[in-house]
């Protein structure tokens, strides 16, 4: 039987289930205090564009998105800053789902591009928003170590 799916808005008491999914599948995923970063998002009204994937009232995704006003040539725009899925429902579904419901808000939003940013060996993040149609964009990601 398959399970009802309910995606909704982010909120402070899914800090602690988001962190362990991020653990579960991710080696870097303590270094985000996802706490601090719901009660930002929370205090700025931005938690519309952060959503999370709830089975059985447990959160089982989550995608944390922002709006970006400027950028070097952008257009205001949206970022899609991290995703997660618990691995026991991976490939059920549910990141596209999250995906779909950010697209609409943003589209609400008069948003005409979603950009995000992947390691190059993500394989399986690189095929999944490519699946979504994502695709290779003008901007280089540059990093400097401080």
């Amino acid at each position: 039987m398959k399970k009802s799916v309910i995606i909704r808005k982010i909120s402070l008491n899914d800090a602690g289930a988001i962190q362990k999914i991020s653990n579960a599948i991710s080696k870097n995923s303590s270094e985000i205090n996802f706490e601090k970063l719901i009660q930002y998002k929370i205090a700025n009204n931005e938690h519309e564009t952060s959503l999370v994937a709830e089975i059985d009232n447990k959160v089982a995704g989550y995608m944390i998105s922002n709006l970006l006003y400027a950028g070097f040539g952008l257009k205001k725009s949206a970022w899609i800053v991290t995703m997660g899925v618990k691995p026991d429902f991976m490939g059920q579904g549910l990141g596209v789902k999250l995906a779909k419901e950010i697209f609409q808000i943003y589209k609400k939003k008069n948003i005409e591009h979603i950009y995000s940013s992947v390691m190059w060996d993500s394989i399986d993040l690189l095929s999944f928003f490519k699946k979504l149609g994502f695709e290779r964009s003008n901007f280089i990601n540059l990093c400097k170590k401080l």
